[in-house]
């Protein structure tokens, strides 16, 4: 049997999955059976957008609510206490600068928390990848789609 993957996360990305799968099933769940049960009520399913419409969404809710409990179900909460305070992991924010370019900060989560808007990048992705394990003033190589690049590691925390 396959071992099941599990979810590095931290414990606020833990409690955000949380209160989005209470939401689901206590809100968004009974929103959609409403709108089923009203575009029922218009008569013909065949030619309903309506009930296709809810339908969808009905589908779309129970399959985000089974991802979510699957992720909860094999999280694996982030403990960076071991780690060296200097040294990039799960978990941790890291700025990195690439040549004379403005210097970013990320914080590497796992996959399920990911939002590189919210400046949250994935421990999957390629710059993640290059930079976990290095310390504080390290130079490193990072492959990615776009072509390698070399940044300098200025502040780890």
């Amino acid at each position: 049997m396959a071992e099941e993957k599990t979810f590095p996360m931290t414990l606020e990305g833990k409690t955000k999955l949380e209160a989005e799968l209470e939401e689901l099933k206590t809100k968004k769940r009974a929103e959609v059976i409403d709108r089923i049960k009203i575009a029922r009520s218009f008569g013909d399913l065949s030619e309903n957008s309506e009930y296709e419409a809810a339908k969808d969404e009905q589908s779309f809710v129970e399959g985000r609510i089974k991802e979510i409990d699957h992720m909860l179900n094999y999280a694996e909460i982030i403990d960076n206490e071991a780690i060296d305070k200097n040294e990039v992991a799960v978990g941790k924010f890291v700025t990195f600068q690439e040549d004379d370019d403005e210097p970013e900060t990320y914080q590497i989560v796992g996959a399920a928390e990911a939002d590189p808007f919210e400046g949250k990048i994935s421990n999957e992705s390629p710059i993640a990848k290059g930079l976990i394990g290095h310390k504080l003033g390290d130079q490193v190589e990072i492959s990615t789609p776009a072509g390698a690049m070399t940044v300098k590691i200025t502040d780890v925390h």
